[in-house]
């Protein structure tokens, strides 16, 4: 008698496309595992699949990450820019304050 599938999900969002899809997998499944059973390389480039990084609820893992039941996979998209050179740009734009003594 074999083990219970675990229900996970695989979950992408980008500003032209978000998806999540629901998997039953066997336990001890990869998180690289379960991106194949979820045909990603289907839906994303090869390219957009070698430069994602992915994690489970938020927390950054390794494709080599061993999935638990409810587990949501999240493939993260890279930034586009710096975060800190975005505020300095917006700061610079900001007119300086008025003190008042």
């Amino acid at each position: 008698m074999g083990a219970d599938p675990l229900h996970i999900e695989v979950v992408y969002a980008a500003p032209e496309q978000q998806w999540a899809l629901a998997l039953e997998v066997p336990a001890g499944t990869t998180v690289r595992g379960a991106l194949e059973r979820a045909r990603v390389h289907e839906r994303l480039s090869v390219s957009e699949l070698a430069l994602v990084s992915v994690g489970i609820f938020g927390v950054p893992c390794d494709r080599d990450t061993v999935v638990g039941e409810g587990d949501r996979i999240e493939i993260y998209r890279p930034l586009v820019d710096d975060p800190k050179i975005i505020r300095r740009r917006r700061g610079m734009h900001r007119r300086p304050r008025q003190r008042t003594i």
